[in-house]
Formats: structure tokens, sequence, C-alpha cells
């Protein structure tokens, strides 16, 4: 049941991945201009940074990804199905609103999307380019058929 995607911010990419391999070769180039090399150490330090790169790239993109489907916006870990969206423009944010995604604030470098859900609450999502993020929101709001009680 694959959806198209209509919006989608990553979260993070992988290029810090790189950051290991990069350091382990400057490392064994600057080791072998002064004497003696040691290439397994510096195999092993540029492994060791990768993965821990790799484990934080991960950790980002599960957290901080942005996703809309014309079944659902993902945003972090939480999911809220578009069925119960009212509302993305003209909503003003509340203060106190709950922040989707499972974080106590908006992720940094992120701005905020107020949603009215069906039920009347007001909760803030967040986007890199949160225009964007509204804009298709909206236009995925207007095709979508009125339900029962609305005009």
């Amino acid at each position: 049941m694959d959806q198209p995607v209509l919006y989608r911010e990553p979260g993070a990419s992988w290029w810090p991945v790189l950051w290991g391999p990069v350091f382990g070769l400057v490392g064994l180039g600057v080791e072998a201009l002064t004497g003696a090399v040691f290439p397994l150490l510096w195999l092993l330090v540029a492994a060791g940074l990768s993965f821990a790169a790799l484990v934080w790239v991960q950790g980002r993109r599960r957290l901080h990804g942005v996703l809309l489907t014309p079944a659902a916006l993902h945003l972090g870990r939480e999911e809220v199905r578009v069925r119960d969206i009212a509302e993305v423009s003209g909503v003003e944010p509340r203060a106190g609103a709950r922040i989707l995604g499972g974080g106590w604030t908006e992720p940094r470098g992120t701005g905020p999307v107020p949603v009215r859900l069906a039920d009347g609450e007001v909760v803030l999502g967040w986007a890199r380019d949160p225009e964007a993020l509204r804009a298709a929101l909206d236009g995925l709001l207007a095709t979508r058929a009125p339900r029962r009680g609305e005009g």
C-alpha cells in the first residue's frame, strides 16, 4: 500500500558518515609524513567514527523526518491521519499547544506549522520549509471530500 509522497524532508543527509573515512585518511597521511605508519589503527578510527555518524544520522532521520502522503502526515515518530486534520490555513498557534513528533519543542532549524485537528485541538507541526508543508497540506485538504457536518 504505497502512497505517493506529496512532501518530504529526510531529517538528515548521509554525508556525515564520510567524516570517519576522511579523518582516517588525513590521519594516515599526516602519520606517513612523520615516520612509521599504522594503517590498521587508522582503519579502526575511521570505522568507529563512521559507525557513530551512522547511528547519529539514522536517529536524526527517524526523529526529524517529515513525510506527507494522501493518507497521513508523519512528523518524527508521530503519525496524524489526513482525515483527522481539519485545517491548516489561518490557524494561529496557541501557547502550550502539543508539539507533533514526540519532542518537547520543535526541532532546531524548523518552523512551526499550526494544525487544527477534527476534534478542534490545535497542535504544532514543524518543517524546515513550513510554507511548503502548509501549501502541500492545503492542496491535499482542498481535494479531500467534505465530511458530514462540513459546508
